[in-house]
């Protein structure tokens, strides 16, 4: 039977003292206590210390560049706040991630809509707020631009498709041949959609963008990415178009388990900054201005999740279940990708364990199982369970299925804690729901 090992070591950030896990300065299961549980936990010094190596590569490698962070991997106010402060901008998707950025404080002169299907009125409302950099992934919206850019031209960036099979699992493979991501650099579609831009007098064509995939280990994947945009950008410039920016998007890869084995953000960084400049060199096209969109790599090892322990129920020569007040409501990842976790109890989180154990979750689903088969010291009835690397796509994906609340995050740093977002109450939950009432006055 497989099992997952314990593997506390693989996380530099995260102490043990007294065999009791200490994540920003604070005891974990001090906080569960604290806050209760299902909770999710935020270590802001250890975000702005990625967020910083990122900066300081490129500020010597590649200086003319700009980070942004990927908002899908964790978007509230106050991460906005956090890495605006450092220099980072906003990699946006949505109306919602582009309201929050900017009520967090992100630059709007650092903010990039992308989106394969964004709506009217998210166009609309971009613009209005002063956004002025669009990643674009249809002719529907190269219209749309051109329709509310009012007196301001709208910088385009067009997004293609590389065709770079990254080795990740095929749902966060982005630039497969049929991606529902971007225009496709190999039959010629991306460079008819890029001449067709001037045709468009509120539009700006300023550069291309890629994103091939997430969880990437391999510099390998990104060096042929840098290949074939660069190849991509000779072909354009041959047409007469020049392009001032190329984003390279994020991807790079964090550890869950043991046999996870990701670089640095600086190694990842520099690999490719140091070979983009060598791709430019050889093909004798002028630097771009270079933007990368890490997310996951940001603040995925930063948060922890912490549970409390339920019923414990074993099925004879079969398994034994450990439930956890959480599941995939507030982690969908594990339904999703078949993602894989460490886990330990927060209060004898150096301890190596002998009993395996699956952690299911509260969902209504059979298939709700958060870990399985991963080994741990017996397990007791409200024993905390802390979940590693859990910063990213957590919080961002979490639903009310069952109705439960989404958890609240915490934010630690130097032996302090405080809420980033607050608790949901079941009037939260329940908060919009109408009985109709169909009586006369409300006729269609």
């Amino acid at each position: 039977m497989k099992t997952k090992s314990d593997g506390i070591g693989l996380f530099g950030d995260l102490s043990v003292k007294d065999h009791r896990l200490i994540v920003g300065g604070c005891d974990a299961a001090g906080l569960a206590e604290k806050y209760g549980t299902p909770l999710y936990v935020f270590d802001v010094e250890r975000a702005e210390k990625t967020a910083a190596a990122y900066l300081n590569v490129l500020k010597k490698e590649y200086p003319d560049s700009t980070v942004c962070f990927a908002s899908k991997a964790f978007c509230c106010k106050a991460i906005y706040k956090i890495l605006s402060k450092i220099g980072l901008g906003a990699d946006v998707v949505s109306g919602g991630e582009l309201y929050t950025a900017i009520e967090g404080g992100a630059d709007l002169e650092k903010i990039y809509f992308h989106g394969n299907n964004k709506t009217e009125r998210e166009i609309e409302y971009a613009l209005s707020a002063g956004v002025k950099n669009f990643v674009v992934d249809s002719e529907r919206e190269l219209r749309l631009l051109q329709k509310y850019a009012g007196n301001c031209k709208a910088n385009v960036l067009v997004r293609v498709n590389p065709g770079v099979e990254a080795h990740t699992h095929r749902f966060i493979q982005t630039t497969a041949p049929d991606s529902k991501f971007g225009f496709s650099i190999a039959d010629g579609t991306a460079e008819d959609i890029i001449k067709s831009i001037s045709s468009y007098d509120k539009l700006h064509f300023v550069g291309i963008a890629c994103h091939i995939g997430s969880q990437i280990f391999e510099p390998q994947s990104f060096e042929i990415a840098i290949d074939k945009m660069t190849d991509f950008i000779v072909k354009l410039n041959k047409s007469g178009i020049e392009v001032e920016r190329l984003d390279l998007g994020g991807g790079f890869g964090v550890h869950y388990i043991a046999g996870d084995k990701p670089l640095t953000p600086e190694a990842y960084m520099k690999n490719s900054a140091v070979y983009l400049k060598k791709a430019v060199a050889a093909r004798g096209i002028k630097s771009p201005h270079l933007i990368v969109e890490p997310g996951r790599s940001i603040v995925g090892e930063a948060g922890i999740t912490l549970y409390s322990v339920g019923a414990i129920k074993t099925i004879k020569n079969l398994k034994t279940y450990a439930a956890v007040d959480g599941g995939m409501f507030e982690n969908p990842r594990v339904s999703l990708y078949d993602a894989e976790y460490t886990a330990v109890i927060a209060d004898k989180a150096d301890i190596k364990g002998d009993k395996v154990y699956s952690i299911a979750g509260k969902c209504c689903e059979s298939g709700d199982i958060l870990i399985d088969n991963i080994v741990l010291p017996e397990l007791k009835e409200n024993d905390v369970l802390a979940v590693l690397t859990t910063g990213a796509y957590h919080y961002s994906m979490a639903s009310n299925y069952n109705r439960n609340a989404v958890p609240p995050v915490i934010a630690v740093k130097n032996g302090r804690s405080a809420y980033m977002v607050k608790p949901q109450t079941y009037e939260d939950i329940a908060r919009n729901d109408v009985i109709p009432d169909f009586s006369e006055d409300f006729k269609c």
